[in-house]
């Protein structure tokens, strides 16, 4: 299974190659964008029949799906449109804080799995997470493509995931790319910086 998603990652440019400079402020030769592989439904289908199979085998039983606005929005309506459940999103208010607005509820009660198109660190998992809990939801697990963490599981939470993807990183000083003069790029922007 890992291949065949390594070669949708891929075949949808969202696998990278080059000289990147991550939001931690380490550089690294690959980075995913996993938001590109959303712009295939076919492939969003495939990736997101592979994960309601993985959730059902680990009996995960689903009332609703939420994701943290924007990059777990096009996997939670997928995941949840496979999975037959209502689909809602949280999102950052304008002092920044993870909130739930337009209308959308959670219930008490309510089994609820936190959906994220890729976890590192899991800070936007752990905010929605919060909104759950304060509203009397059960979080039932969290759910991912992958897992580009150090750990297994940063989560309290059951966690299924596709792929666990493990890239180099490098400080800015000691980074071989830089000493070879290799442009970096801040993903998402394909903004050339000065390496």
């Amino acid at each position: 299974m890992e291949e065949k998603i390594l070669e949708i990652l891929k075949k949808s440019e969202s696998l990278l190659e080059g000289h990147f400079l991550l939001s931690s402020g380490l550089h690294s030769d690959k980075y995913l964008q996993c938001a590109r592989v959303f712009q295939y439904p076919d492939y969003s289908e495939e990736l997101c029949k592979l994960l309601r199979e993985k959730i059902f085998s680990s009996g995960i039983k689903v009332d609703k799906v939420i994701s943290p606005a924007i990059g777990g929005i096009l996997i939670g309506y997928e995941l949840s449109r496979q999975l037959s459940v209502p689909n809602i999103f949280a999102e950052r208010d304008d002092s920044g804080k993870m909130t739930i607005r337009r209308g959308f509820s959670i219930k008490k009660g309510e089994n609820i799995l936190v959906v994220e198109d890729v976890v590192t660190t899991g800070g936007s998992v752990k905010e929605v997470i919060n909104l759950v809990e304060n509203a009397k939801g059960k979080v039932v697990g969290i759910s991912a493509i992958a897992n580009r963490g150090k750990e297994e599981n940063p989560f309290e939470y059951p966690f299924v995931y596709l792929i666990r993807l493990n890239f180099k990183t490098y400080s800015p000083d000691s980074c071989p790319l830089c000493k070879k003069g290799i442009p970096i790029e801040k993903p998402g922007s394909k903004k050339k910086l000065n390496g």
